[in-house]
Order: structure tokens, then sequence, then C-alpha cells
């Protein structure tokens, strides 16, 4: 169980394995089948030693990267190396920091390396740099970094004239099974190779395991062992979860305030008061099978609304606005300070040179010159260009229209049931107990929005690989900006895939009903639904909970449950054989794949969780709460299996989280939109408000006579046939219909049309969008405006890191220069 070759001296770098029947692309060279022909250009490069695995079956060709190679790409790849020890002291401490003394870590954890200034790697400047021990000079994810670059450009052979390269290639094609760097130890016991770090065990010790939920993550050894990649995705994650700590404890806050007041919300009171709900009989909720229904019959329904629609929810609103804002700013500042620590200050202009993938050098045989380096380069065509863009475009918005059509599916599901759900629970005694909480609209509610999880679950597993596909057609030209077409277009369909429904019971559905007589129809068939009597504020939590709630507990299966399960069974054949006998590279092969776009599926899962808590939190103040009890948990589950269930990871570098801070960045703002949105149409706040100012009679009750009021009056004999009870038992000529519509009475010379209230409520609504989208967008651009972007002290290391690097450079070339004189 070791990371070395026999000599103890040679670290294995790289392993590759192959299955000796697939091995067609290249012939064999040696006699024993343990090793494969690589490509002359590799053999130069690279130390390699084959050896076949303990069932015969599969091979390993073990890579260690000589010194000279590692400093040659060092310098190619532009990687900072230490010259000198940081001298600027450390900030000083926070009296109050003895309180987050049980959160801490070991410093020895906490800080795995001492901090130096560094400068990037020149091969004839290597007395510079603090070299105290080859082997150990470049740490393990810069050497696997380093193996990778060149086995991703290493030329095989060619076809039809093109050249063929790359072991995503040989990947692809079969050639080979399997790529990937070692871990360094076991993860539930120390190697007993004492040139071992063991960082991978404690990794697990101190931050994978869930017991240690409540302390902080080692961020630089993540760093030292994964890469600023990885990295820098868990320092994102730990600071969004650290900031939804807050948004959570104001929305229970809320929350609670909802639930202490539910006794004196007057509205549910009047509804539950069998003098006033119960005398008033509302019209049949579906055409001909449905009957009349007392009001009161909704009395728990209306009493739980109280929970979420209160004025807390205004409150809530903003106060979410103006969260959204200081988390990107001071992730901001974040960011910037671990770009500093990691010296990955100047990597954005390096990206553009070391990214170029090589399947577009391979598949762009033409060349032009490039402006700034004069030299020849690859490039796709503009007219091809316009072809793949237009394929793409094309069969995106294909797919987008099959979620709105599958959405629409769930609408008609809705509306078809809806009668049967009415009529089941009006002639179903044994619902009879029952009926108060669950009411013909939650019913209906429920069963869709599950349906629509499934729904979406099934849709998404489709467009992932039509995703990849398609942006694999475009050619994307670096890495980046594969990856940031990949993620607009999946994060484009999630968007749709996701929100659609909640978007749908949030601003469309109940405001398009009608009413009797003249009730408005879908396809002119099923009768568009009308609202809970208690409001659609409910049913967009009932939708919000159950869409949220069922991703977050599918992910951590999916994330979790599924690779145990995966290397379980793969582990089956290695119990036959004695431990000694199972070696480090084949306990690695035998564990699962964390993939390229391994990363870009959590940054995905949480940006959409992420639109939970903001675009609908008006409607349900415990969206933080859930999610920064999945955070805890996705914080441990994704450490835990990156580091017990998935093969080492490639390190890679990343200065920022990239496309997702402008995802982020749009949201909050649509945010803003969305829940002034919710809390004028949806919530039930401006029609009380309004009627408390303006049309309260009562001086020491404001609010007594609301639901009378809002309720309009229908003539039950102004009913056409297509619409009629098919039996009326009641003694009773007239019935209210759709609350919180304002119609003038069948006496009224203006019969059944909206009244004066009506606009004065339309106005409010209107008025009060655009009064708290300008106050909210205010306070943000002013709260975004006082935080600087990058701390002073962070800005004085870079300057002071910049000018001693020139110092000590100069200094040595005038050495030389003496030298030489």
């Amino acid at each position: 169980d070791s990371i070395f070759f026999r000599d103890g001296i040679r670290r294995i770098d790289f392993v590759l394995s192959y299955v000796d029947d697939l091995t067609k692309e290249w012939e064999k060279n040696y006699s024993d089948k343990s090793y494969s022909k690589m490509p002359r250009s590799l053999m130069s490069h690279l130390t390699l030693l084959g050896q076949e695995s303990e069932d015969g079956k599969i091979y390993f060709v073990k890579i260690h990267a000589p010194w000279e190679v590692l400093i040659t790409y060092a310098e190619v790849l532009n990687i900072k190396v230490p010259i000198k020890e940081n001298d600027i002291p450390p900030m000083v401490e926070n009296p109050l920091d003895c309180m987050l003394t049980p959160f801490r870590l070991p410093e020895k954890v906490m800080h795995p390396e001492p901090d130096y200034f560094t400068a990037p790697f020149s091969k004839e400047k290597q007395e510079l740099y603090l070299i105290n021990d080859e082997s150990t000079f470049f740490s393990p994810s810069m050497r696997n970094r380093i193996v990778y670059y060149i086995l991703t450009r290493c030329p095989y052979g060619t076809e039809e004239g093109k050249k063929k390269f790359g072991i995503k290639r040989l990947l692809n094609n079969g050639t080979y099974s399997a790529a990937y760097p070692l871990h360094d130890c076991q993860y539930w016991k120390k190697a007993n190779d004492p040139n071992c770090d063991n960082e991978r065990y404690t990794l697990y010790m101190e931050w994978a395991r869930f017991l240690r939920f409540y302390k902080e993550q080692p961020l630089d050894l993540i760093r030292k062992y994964y890469g600023e990649k990885i990295g820098i995705y868990f320092a994102w994650l730990g600071f969004y979860t650290e900031m939804l700590f807050l948004a959570a404890v104001v929305g229970l806050i809320c929350f609670l305030y909802g639930f202490f007041t539910m006794d004196e919300n007057m509205s549910s009171k009047e509804i539950c008061d069998p003098a006033i709900g119960g005398e008033i009989i509302m019209c049949p909720l579906c055409d001909r099978d449905c009957d009349y229904w007392k009001l009161n019959t909704t009395c728990a329904s209306s009493e739980y609304s109280h929970l979420f629609d209160n004025v807390a929810t205004l409150f809530f609103a903003i106060f979410m606005g103006i969260w959204v804002t200081l988390f990107l700013e001071f992730w901001k500042r974040r960011q910037a300070r671990l770009k500093y620590e990691w010296d990955l200050v100047d990597f954005e202009e390096e990206q553009q040179q070391l990214q170029l993938r090589p399947e577009y050098e391979a598949k762009c045989t033409q060349k032009k010159k490039n402006p700034v380096t004069q030299e020849m380069e690859p490039y796709l065509p503009l007219t091809s260009q316009a072809v793949r863009f237009c394929i793409s475009g094309t069969t995106v918005l294909f797919w987008v229209s099959l979620i709105i059509a599958s959405m629409i599916a769930v609408i008609v599901y809705r509306l078809a049931v809806y009668a049967a759900f009415a009529s089941l629970m009006e002639n179903t005694e044994t619902l009879e107990p029952i009926s108060g909480l669950l009411t013909p609209q939650l019913a209906t509610s429920v069963t869709a929005s599950c349906l629509n999880f499934v729904i979406i679950m099934i849709l998404n597993f489709l467009y992932e690989r039509i995703a990849i596909w398609i942006t694999d057609m475009e050619i994307p030209r670096t890495h980046l900006e594969y990856e940031n077409r990949l993620t607009m277009k999946m994060f484009l369909f999630q968007f749709v895939n996701y929100y659609s429904s909640c978007f749908y019971v949030a601003f469309f559905k109940g405001k398009f009903v009608g009413y009797p007589g003249a009730y408005t129809y879908m396809f002119n068939r099923w009768r568009n639904e009308e609202c809970d009597p208690a409001g659609c504020l409910i049913e967009l939590t009932t939708q919000l909970t159950i869409v949220m709630a069922g991703k977050q507990i599918w992910g951590n299966i999916q994330e979790a449950i599924v690779p145990w399960i995966c290397n379980w069974w793969g582990r089956r054949k290695a119990r036959s054989n004695p431990e000694n006998l199972y070696s480090r590279w084949e306990q690695d092969h035998d564990l699962q794949v964390f993939g390229a776009l391994g990363l870009f599926y959590e940054y995905l899962e949480m940006v959409i969780q992420f639109g939970f808590i903001t675009l609908f939190v008006a409607s349900f103040p415990l969206a933080p709460l859930l999610a920064l009890m999945n955070n805890i948990l996705e914080i441990r589950v994704d450490s835990w299996k990156l580091t017990t269930q998935y093969r080492r990871p490639v390190a890679a570098k990343a200065h920022s989280i990239g496309v997702w801070q402008e995802i982020l960045n749009g949201m909050a703002i649509l945010s803003v939109v969305t829940n002034a949105f919710i809390v004028a149409f949806t919530s039930d706040m401006i029609p009380r408000l309004v009627y408390y100012y303006a049309y309260s009679t009562n001086e020491d009750s404001p609010m007594s006579g609301y639901i009378n009021n809002s309720l309009s009056v229908f003539q039950i004999s102004d009913f056409p046939d297509r619409n009629k009870p098919k039996m009326n038992l009641g003694d009773f000529d007239t019935c209210r219909f759709v609350y919180r519509d304002y119609r003038y009475p069948p006496d009224h010379e203006r019969k059944y049309l909206h009244t004066m209230q009506f606009w004065h409520i339309l106005a409010a609504k209107m008025a009060f969008i655009i009064i708290m989208e300008h106050v909210v967008f205010i306070v943000k651009f002013f709260v975004a405006w006082m935080i600087p972007d990058v701390p002073a002290d962070v800005k004085a290391k870079i300057k002071r890191e910049k000018y001693l690097t020139q110092k000590i450079l100069h200094e040595y070339e005038l050495e030389k220069l003496k030298e030489k004189l």
C-alpha cells in the first residue's frame, strides 16, 4: 500500500489502466504483456513501469515525472513557487476569537504549509527558489497536474491526415480504461510508509465525518490535496452556509411571529365562525359534479395560511433582498483573500494561454496568425461556428419548449382531477374528518407537485446528456469557454424545469378564472382552477416545499448511497485477496470516477437551491432554514464521497467560481422583482391594507367584515346549464365566488363588473411593487458600493509581494551580472 516505486524514492504520479484485449490502438513493444507501447514523445518525458493486477485481467502503467520534466513544465504552466517566507505580520487577533475555539481545527490541519512569497518558476533561476528537497518541492497535486497536462497533449499517431493525441481520446475509444492520480493512503488508517503525508487520512478524520459538522473546513489542506478548483468550491459552499445561518434565524423568527399571532388573525376567525363563515354559501368548485359548500369548511387551511401570509412576510422579503447583496459582496472579499493566499492573483491572464482544449486543436485543422502572439494557431471558420450555434440553439429551444409542454400537461392534470377530488371529498364519509385540512385545492396541489417533481427528474436525466453533446459539437476553444457554455445551457434548462411550476402557482393560478356564468376554460374544455379560499400563497408554499425538499433528499441519495453501493459491489473481488496484495493503484481503480463535470453538478445543485430561497422566499420563510440544514449535511456528504468513494481528481486551478458568480448576481436582481409580485399579487396583504385604511367601517375592529367584503355575490338562477350543479338541496338563491374578487352584485346596474375597490387594490399593488423594488434596489446598490471587493490588508499584501518579488529578481540579476563581469 505505497505510492512509491519499489526503490521507495520515485513517486507514482499517475496511473493508466487497460484490459489486455482492448489495446488495439497501439502495438505491443515489449515481450512482457504488462507493458503497452507508449508514444515515443511520452517515453522520452516520463518514467513508466507496467504491472499486472492480481486477477491477471487489468494492467497498470505507473508514471513518474522526473525532476527535469517537472521543472520544464512548471515553467510552461507558470506555476508559482516559494522564494521567501512571508514577513508580513499576521492580523491582530480578535478578543472574541476565544469563543470560537470549539469550532476550530488544529493549526497543523488548518495551515499545513508555511506562508511564502512566490514567483513563477524559471529553470534558469533555480537557485532563487527555496528548494530544500527536489522530491517534495512540487506537491503531489502540482505533480499530477503537470503529468495530466503532458498526457492530454501527447500525440500517438495520425488518421486521415489528422493528428491523434491525448489521453481523453484513448479513454473514449477504450484503449485505456482509466487514468488517475493516486490517493496517498487509505482513508481510515495511516500508511506504513514514513514518506507518506497521510493527507487523505487527515482529511477524513478532521473534515469528512459528519460528527465534525460544527468544525471549520481545512481549506488550505483541501487545496493542497485536491487543487484550487475543488478548494474554492468548498470555500464558497462553506461561506454560503455560514451566511444562511443569519437568513435562517430571521426566517424562523418571522415564522414564529405568524404562529403566535394565528389567534389574532381576523380573516381566519371570520371564516371559522359558524355565524359568519358557516352562513356563507360558496359557488361550486367545478361544473355539474360539484355542489355548493360553506366557507367554514376551509377553516384549518385559512389558519395555516397565516403562518406565511402576515406582516412579517413583507419584512422578510425586503430583508432577503439585502441579505443576497451582503452575501455576494462579502463572498467577493473572501474570494479576493483566497486568490492572494493561494497564488491566484495573476491566474486570469494565464488561463487563455494554458487552457486551450486538446479537442479544439485536434478538430480545427485550419490555422491563422494570432494578432497578439503573431503565431499560427488553429481556428474554427465563422461559417462552421454559425451552423453549430444554430443547431445548438435550436436544440436548447426544443428542450425548453418540452418543459413548457410538460408544465401545461401538469396544469391539465390539475384541472382534470380537481373535479374528481372535489366530488370525492364531498361524497365520501371516510374523508370527512380531514376535509377541513385537506381541501380539493390542496389535494390537487400536492399530487400535482409530486407528479411535477417526477417529470423534473426525468427531464433532467435526459437533458444532461443532450447538453454535453451539443457543447462538444460547438468545439469551444478553451476549457473555461467549454465550462461557461455548458453552464449556461444547463442552468437555463434547470431554471425553466425547476421554477416553471412555482411561477405558475405564484403568478398565474387563480388570476384568470372568470366568474360563474363566464368561467375561463383551457382548450375550451377544462375550467381554470381557483386558488384555495385561504389564498394561493399556501399552495405556493406547498409546491416550493415538495420540489425543494424532494430535490435535496434525492440529491443526497444520489451523491452518497449510489457511489457507496457501486464501490461495495466492485470491491467484492478484492475480498478474496490478502490485504498486502491489494495494491494502492488497484484500490483506487475500484473507486468511482469524479469526472471533469463533477464540480459542475455540485455548483448547479447549490445554485438551484439558491434560487428557491431567494426567488420565492416571501412565500416560505423557513426555506433558508431547510437550505441551512441541507448544506451542513451537503458539506460532509461531498467531503465524505470525495475522500472515500471517488478516485483522486486531477488537480486544477481556478481563481473564482466562474460564470456562477454572474448567474447568482442575475438571480439576486430577479428575486427582488419576484418577491415584490408575490407579496402584491399572491398574498392577501395589499387587499387587507386597502380595506383597513379605506373601506373599514368598524373603528374598534377595523378588519371585521373583511371576508364578507371580499367575496362577490352571484345569483344562482344566472347559472348556464354547463355550470349548474346537478343537485341543489338548499333554500338559498345566491352564492359567493372567487375569493378576493370584487364585482357588483346581481341587483346592480353594472352587474358582475369589477367594483371601484378592485381598481383601488390593483393600483395599490402596482404602487407597492414600484416602491418596494426601488427601495430594495437603492439599498442593494448602496451596500454594494460601500463594501470594497478586495480588503485593504489584502491589497497591501499583494503590493508588498510584487515589490519584494521584483526586488529579489533584480538583486539576482545584478549578482549574475557581477559574476559575468
